[in-house]
């Protein structure tokens, strides 16, 4: 079954000229380097779309919850932000 992630990826691409899709969303949550290359995106993603839906977006995409909570405090690290998911 196909689960429908609409509205968290018009979440994440809103603000942006250059729209990701899941696939690349889903690469970002496993690959520091490539999270990083989508900043704005990525800060949408970890800022403005609730954690319940980060955690089921990444288990449906195959990233372990360990590894979402690794890239979500790496990218923390690196933006100077705080995201909900690993406070």
């Amino acid at each position: 079954m196909k689960k429908n992630f609409a509205a968290l990826l018009t979440t994440v691409n809103a603000p942006y000229l250059e729209q990701v899709d899941g696939a690349i969303l889903a690469a970002c949550l496993s690959d520091i380097n490539l999270a990083k290359s989508k900043p704005g995106h990525m800060s949408s993603f970890f800022g403005e779309v609730p954690a319940q839906s980060q955690k089921m977006f990444a288990l449906h995409n195959g990233v372990p919850l360990i590894k979402l909570i690794a890239i979500a405090a790496e990218f923390a690290d690196y933006s100077g932000e705080e995201y909900p998911l690993y406070i």
